[in-house]
């Protein structure tokens, strides 16, 4: 999970008990409410009515049975629901990169990384639905244990219903994941290829060759891609002003990373900014700050 979730306020989202690290809850960010950065995972099916959610600006009209995983970092909206979905909630760290077969969760391109509709949600529903009544039980070590092992036994079915691509035994898709790895704890501090590629003991040709192989994008483009996202996070669900935002990702000039935004996305941070002024306008009260 990126460092930069804990120099911003956290969304007013249901989080999980301390006791266990798992909980339950109708939505993990209140329906209609601002757009917020989650700092916990969450898994919600819809059960009965569709559900609108934007998640990191991509906007999914779910249908019964759809189960979304909402990584902790991403910027999440929910419409009001058509009826209350099933949610677990479970903090980050709680199972180690290894401990669950090809199911890392703080992996963001791990499982279910889209929504996904199995044609058959009834063991998922099961699932989930027994995981939350436990979760409202007694505490104890007891029941820590037995949601942890419950939750284990979830994201390994999750797994199962979205197998992994085959282009992961390639050669190149391995080096890509070592970048990608890198990238997600680097990008705040460089956005040079020839650093990550110097790191990973590669070349920046063999960088690119494996980025173009598997997302079609050049490495810089890349490593780009991933600074707008966080910078379209921060302007959108966090209140600080866009010379902070721009300082967290590494730009020493508010001018520079205005140049930066408006190259990748057309707009500049103010002008996207304002897209979510309204929704937060509730939520964080403070006046714009004249760098704005």
């Amino acid at each position: 999970m990126s460092a930069l979730i804990h120099d911003t306020e956290p969304a007013p989202a249901c989080l999980p008990p301390e006791w266990s690290g798992i909980g339950g809850c109708a939505l993990p960010l209140a329906a209609g409410a601002a757009t917020g950065l989650l700092n916990c995972h969450a898994l919600v099916l819809t059960t009965a009515g569709p559900l609108l959610a934007e998640i990191d600006f991509a906007e999914h009209l779910c249908g019964p049975g759809t189960l979304l995983w909402v990584r902790p970092g991403q910027a999440v909206r929910f419409a009001d629901p058509a009826d209350d979905p099933v949610t677990v909630v479970f903090r980050p760290g709680l199972f180690g990169p290894e401990e669950l077969p090809e199911v890392n969760p703080e992996d963001p391109a791990g499982p279910a990384r889209t929504p996904l509709t199995p044609s058959d949600p009834g063991p998922l529903r099961t699932a989930l639905t027994r995981l939350t009544a436990d979760a409202a039980g007694s505490p104890g070590p007891v029941t820590a244990a037995l949601l942890r092992h419950q939750l284990a036994a979830l994201l390994l079915r999750i797994r199962v219903l979205d197998p992994v691509d085959d282009r992961h035994a390639h050669v190149e898709s391995r080096t890509f994941e070592r970048f990608r790895v890198r990238l997600e704890e680097g990008y705040p501090h460089t956005r040079r290829v020839e650093d990550y590629a110097s790191e990973l003991n590669c070349s920046v040709r063999t960088l690119t060759r494996a980025s173009l192989a598997l997302t079609g994008r050049t490495a810089k483009q890349v490593v780009d891609d991933r600074v707008a996202l966080q910078a379209r996070r921060l302007l959108a669900a966090t209140s600080l002003s866009v010379a902070e935002v721009g300082r967290v990702l590494g730009f020493g000039e508010p001018t520079n990373f205005g140049r930066f935004f408006h190259r990748e996305t057309g707009l500049s941070p103010g002008q996207f900014r304002a897209r979510f002024a309204g929704e937060r306008t509730a939520v964080v009260p403070a006046p714009r700050r004249p760098v704005d």
